[in-house]
C-alpha cells in the first residue's frame, strides 16, 4: 500500500468530506488522471482516494493534491476466464472497501469525471440517508477529452457547461432534468437544514442500478456482503449487488449528481465479453431465478451464438464463438455507451 499526496500550505487546504472514494482500473490511466483532476477541483475533497491499481505512474499520482492510497490488486479465488485474467472489478472494490478509513464509501468507475458538487452532495446525502444505496446521474461524453482539455480540468479551468455540451444522456435509462443537478434550496424537504441540495428520488427499480457512481455506508456495504466475486469479467455483478440490497430491505435512491462517463470504444452487442456474460447470467439465474442482460442474450440468440429462452431454468450454453468479421462489425469506436 502506497500513499501519495501533494504538499500544500495549511491556508490553502480545501474542505474535506469524511468519505472514502474507491476506484479501480487497469490500462486506463489517462481516464484515472482525469478522474483525480475532477476530485481535486471539487467543492470539497474526499478524505481519501483509494486506488486499486498496478500500473499507474507514482510520479503522476503525486501531482494531485489529494490523499491518494494506492493498493496493488491481488488474485481472487473465483474461477477465471481470459476476459477477467487481468481485472476483477468486484474483488478490487471489496479490497478498496476493506482498506477504507471512512464510514461513507463512494465508488467511482475510473471512467468518471465528477461534477464539482458531486462529493459534497453525496457526503450530505449519505449522512441523511445512512440506510440507503445511492446512485448518481451519468452523462456520456461523445469523445475523449483532448490533452488540452485534460490540462484545463487539472487546473480547474474546464467548465461543466463544456462537459455538458460534449455529453449526452442514455435515453434508455431514467434521467433527471438538468436543473435537478444544480444545488438549490429544497422547497418541501422537512429534513432540510437549508443546505443547498441536488435532487434525490427513491425508486423500486433496483434493476436500474449501475455501479459507475454510487455511495453507501460501510454498515450497509458489509450487510450486503460486498460484491459477489463469483461473477467474473463483465456483466450482472451490479444487478446482483442491487438485488441483494433489495432482499435486505435497503432503500435505493437516484441522485441527480452528475458523473461524466469518459468515452471509449464499445461493442454492440458486447461480443468481446460473450464468455463472461454467459457465465455471469448463469450465476445470476442460480441465485435469483431471473435472467439478467436479456437484451444482450436475445441478440446472442439471434446470431446463433447461444441456446437460450427466457423461460428456461437450465444453464445457457455457448453454441459457437463470434467470428472476427462479426466482432469487427460489432465494434463501435465512437459510441458513447453500449
Amino acid at each position: 500500500m502506497v500513499s501519495h499526496s501533494a504538499s500544500q500550505s495549511t491556508s490553502s487546504m480545501p474542505d474535506l468530506a469524511q468519505v472514502s472514494v474507491i476506484t479501480t482500473c487497469y490500462g486506463r490511466n489517462t481516464h484515472l488522471y482525469n478522474l483525480l483532476s475532477s476530485l481535486e477541483q471539487g467543492s470539497v475533497q474526499p478524505a481519501e482516494v483509494i486506488i486499486i491499481n498496478d500500473d499507474a505512474d507514482p510520479e503522476r499520482l503525486a501531482e494531485f493534491a489529494l490523499n491518494i492510497i494506492k493498493i496493488p490488486t491481488t488474485v481472487a479465488s473465483s474461477p477465471k476466464t481470459e476476459d477477467s485474467a487481468k481485472f476483477d472489478i468486484g474483488h478490487n472494490r471489496n479490497l478498496g472497501a476493506q482498506h477504507a478509513s471512512q464510514n461513507a464509501l463512494i465508488f467511482l468507475d475510473v471512467d468518471c469525471i465528477v461534477a464539482p458538487y458531486f462529493i459534497e452532495q453525496f457526503s450530505l446525502k449519505l449522512q441523511r440517508h445512512p440506510e440507503a444505496l445511492l446512485m448518481g446521474q451519468p452523462r456520456y461524453l461523445t469523445r475523449p477529452l483532448s490533452s488540452e482539455e485534460s490540462l484545463q480540468l487539472k487546473l480547474g479551468q474546464l467548465p461543466t457547461s463544456h462537459l455538458d455540451q460534449i455529453s449526452v444522456y442514455n435515453p434508455y435509462r431514467f434521467n433527471f432534468d438538468p436543473s435537478d443537478s444544480i444545488p438549490s434550496k429544497p422547497a418541501t424537504d422537512s429534513d432540510s437544514d437549508g443546505t443547498l441540495q441536488t435532487a434525490l428520488q427513491q425508486t423500486e427499480d433496483y434493476g436500474a442500478f449501475w455501479s459507475l457512481c454510487f455511495g453507501i455506508t460501510r454498515q450497509q456495504f458489509d450487510k450486503i456482503g460486498g460484491f459477489d466475486t463469483q461473477y467474473i469479467g463483465y456483466g450482472a455483478e451490479d444487478t446482483d449487488f442491487a438485488f441483494t440490497a433489495r432482499s435486505l430491505g435497503i432503500k435505493f435512491y437516484l441522485s441527480a449528481d452528475v458523473a461524466y462517463h469518459q468515452q471509449h470504444s464499445v461493442s454492440r452487442p458486447p461480443l468481446n465479453h460473450l464468455d463472461s456474460i454467459v457465465i455471469n447470467a448463469n450465476r445470476f439465474y442460480q441465485k435469483w431465478q431471473h435472467w439478467p442482460m436479456q437484451g444482450w442474450l436475445e441478440q446472442f440468440v439471434s446470431m446463433g451464438l447461444i441456446d437460450w429462452q427466457e423461460q428456461q431454468p437450465s444453464s445457457i450454453e455457448i453454441i459457437r464463438l463470434p467470428t472476427k468479421k462479426e466482432q469487427d462489425m460489432a465494434h463501435c469506436p465512437n459510441a458513447p455507451f453500449v
